[in-house]
């Protein structure tokens, strides 16, 4: 049988919010020519992973998503795989 519990008996947990990690580095240049610092930020895919699933600030992710078109577009990212 299932027992109705109270929510003084429910515990409910907190999540521990994201850090960015380039506020956490102090880094404001994100460079396009740096590819192996964004294979996390992007998905098998090579879909951009949102702010959200990420950790990155807004700041920095509009400037991530900056980094990863322009790497895309000379080629040192893949658009998509194959």
């Amino acid at each position: 049988m299932v027992e109705n519990k109270s929510p003084v008996q429910i515990k409910r947990r907190k999540r521990r919010r994201k850090v960015c990690q380039f506020c956490a580095d102090k880094k404001d240049i994100i460079d396009y020519k740096d590819t192996f610092g964004y294979k996390r930020l992007v998905t098998d895919r090579g879909k951009i992973v949102p702010k959200r699933n990420s950790g990155v600030c807004a700041k920095h992710q509009r400037k991530l998503a900056i980094a990863i078109k322009r790497a895309r577009f000379m080629s040192l990212i893949p658009f998509c795989v194959d």
